[in-house]
């Protein structure tokens, strides 16, 4: 009796001993969702998709008067964005994107890999395929995908207060019903008109300076008193006149 007792004792001890081995081992493995898993660490040097996914989910962090580019490869101005977010969600703002900053990732991002205060339906109003645009339905799309990020992020620099989308993604006919311009970047989905709520106008235009945004319109530029515009058209045009924009 005495003799399986002890059997039965160091049993217990060994399984507990494997247990806390075992937890020790995977306390620093980012744990995955839905949408995109990532796998060991990223940093300076690192290409492939994986850097690309990263880069669309931390591009609202590029700087002031910065733009990101989604290429894959990690440079030092990826490297730049990275410590930003970390260091907006207080994380150690070291750079290398490992565990703790996707796992910060996967807290902010649903399943179908929007972050999570904004949808694709609220960047589409206009139908449900994203078709009839200036780019297939796919690219607009995955643009609004980006700009969404870019929002977020802007959204949390701001207080975490909502950021009210009036208008995001057009096809030709949604355009011409409200008298878009033929060049329109709603066309291309990587546009999207922000209307006054928590913040003005003003504040908005002046905080997208910050969010990896090409393109800024608001409060004295024409037609553009009654809402924030923000787009990744190629160059940079920035114009809200009233806001010293």
């Amino acid at each position: 009796m005495l003799r399986r007792t002890s059997r039965l004792l160091l049993s217990l001890v060994m399984t507990l001993t494997f247990a806390w081995a075992g937890a020790v081992a995977t306390a620093g493995t980012a744990q995955a969702d839905g949408c995109y898993t990532w796998s060991g660490t990223l940093s300076q040097g690192s290409s492939g998709a994986a850097v690309t996914q990263l880069q669309i989910r931390v591009a609202g962090h590029a700087g002031n008067g910065a733009v990101l580019g989604i290429d894959g490869a990690y440079g030092p101005a990826t490297a730049a964005a990275v410590k930003r977010f970390q260091s907006a969600y207080g994380l150690a703002a070291d750079g290398v994107a490992g565990p703790a900053t996707f796992n910060k990732i996967y807290e902010l991002q649903d399943d179908d890999c929007t972050p999570i205060h904004f949808t694709y339906a609220e960047l589409n109003n206009c139908n449900s395929d994203w078709s009839g645009g200036a780019v297939s339905a796919a690219t607009a799309k995955s643009n609004a995908l980006r700009t969404m990020w870019k929002l977020e992020a802007m959204r949390h620099a701001m207080g975490d207060q909502p950021l009210r989308v009036t208008s995001g993604f057009r096809s030709v006919a949604c355009n011409n019903a409200v008298g878009g311009a033929s060049s329109s970047r709603h066309l291309y989905g990587d546009a999207a008109d922000i209307g006054s709520g928590p913040h003005t106008l003003c504040s908005l235009a002046q905080n997208a300076r910050n969010h990896g945004f090409n393109g800024i319109l608001g409060p004295g530029y024409p037609g553009h008193d009654d809402h924030a515009h923000v787009d990744h058209r190629s160059g940079r045009f920035w114009s809200a006149p009233s806001c010293g924009i």
